[in-house]
């Protein structure tokens, strides 16, 4: 069944014969007669009744016109939609992201891309890692994602932070010297670290400085972990907008040999999305998260 067919079976019903019809369509009669003919031929049953003076619906003819008319309606209502999103008064973005960005940076860029695109949606998919907000992109569930890069040239991605990973000592924790130690963390072992794959390169860090740690990534949500250092239960590692909001009486270190997760924005490579999404990219590309990041912290 083609729309043509449709177009050919509302514009004869209209005006009554094919003459008129094939004028309105600006088509030959020959073609008129043709789709509907074939129209017929695929449904099994005729739609009109041919006489000297006109097309006259038959029974199931009126049924069907009505829904093809309903088609023609629904047709028009998803090129209206499309020429919606070609646009930018209205469409949809959809943003996937893990937990720390999601809670303390996503928010405030969104809520200014909706100030100037008031009629442009934008949908957060939080995810559990950088790993799944990839995925939701090859998925097709996501239009952006936040991620770390460098990343796979699967993806094009852009810097938008560089993110700290901290020590938290408990509240009465001692430490003898301004800069804190690997041999100072060592006495909180076993070391509570970031869950993978979040924590993927402070687990690699730390191979590498200071393999004698004792560590642990069996706790999955930050807050938790957190929690367990304010209590004097044990110390943790942990990107520094993961461990937000902290405690004022935690103890805060920067690691003896810094470490930062560079987190971005990134789409697929290949991707083809409407202007909507170049506009939130383009945005979000110039977004200060540096001065954001440090009211949170």
């Amino acid at each position: 069944m083609k729309v043509s067919q449709l177009r050919a079976v509302v514009a004869v019903a209209e005006r009554g014969n094919f003459s008129e019809a094939a004028l309105e369509l600006q088509l030959t009669q020959p073609a008129v007669s043709h789709a509907i003919a074939t129209l017929e031929e695929e449904l099994g049953v005729p739609l009109f009744s041919r006489g000297r003076y006109g097309a006259v619906l038959t029974p199931a003819g009126e049924r069907i016109l009505h829904h093809a008319r309903q088609a023609m309606q629904h047709l028009e209502m998803m090129q209206q939609e499309a020429n919606l999103h070609k646009g930018l008064h209205g469409g949809h973005v959809r943003v996937a992201s893990f937990r720390s960005v999601a809670t303390h940076l996503l928010p405030k860029a969104i809520a200014q891309f909706h100030d100037q695109f008031p009629d442009i949606s934008v949908t957060m998919i939080e995810c559990l890692s950088y790993l799944e907000a990839e995925q939701c992109l090859r998925e097709g569930r996501a239009d952006l994602g936040i991620t770390y890069v460098p990343t796979s040239d699967e993806f094009a991605a852009w810097e938008i932070l560089r993110d700290e990973y901290v020590v938290l000592l408990p509240p009465k924790a001692k430490i003898s010297d301004l800069k804190i130690t690997w041999e100072d963390i060592d006495t909180y072992s076993p070391v509570i670290l970031a869950c993978l794959p979040c924590g993927r390169p402070l687990h690699h860090h730390l191979k590498q400085v200071a393999p004698f740690i004792k560590t642990t990534s069996n706790i999955q949500e930050d807050s938790t972990i957190v929690s367990l250092v304010n209590q004097g239960l044990s110390a943790a590692i942990l990107p520094r907008l993961a461990a937000v909001p902290i405690p004022p009486e935690v103890q805060v270190y920067s690691l003896p040999k810094p470490l930062e997760r560079v987190m971005g924005i990134a789409v697929l490579s290949d991707s083809l999305h409407i202007p909507a999404v170049f506009k939130f990219l383009e945005m979000f590309k110039d977004f200060d998260f540096y001065t954001l990041a440090k009211s949170i912290y």
